[in-house]
């Protein structure tokens, strides 16, 4: 299970399991990826139901 985040800037990719982590990062700044972070951290919940729903698992 993962997510995508994107920005003018660029893009990455984090893992939701087994724990929240960057996967893979093209150019956003370690301040846009830590933004990323704590929305995902805060919206995790809401994002695994919504991975769930879509595809099934």
């Amino acid at each position: 299970m993962h997510v995508h985040v994107q920005h003018t800037s660029g893009e990455a990719k984090f893992w939701l399991e087994p724990a929240v982590e960057l996967a893979v990062n093209h150019g956003l700044s370690k301040q846009r990826l830590n933004v990323a972070l704590q929305l995902i951290l805060e919206h995790e919940h809401e994002i695994r139901e919504a991975w769930q729903a879509h595809f099934g698992r």
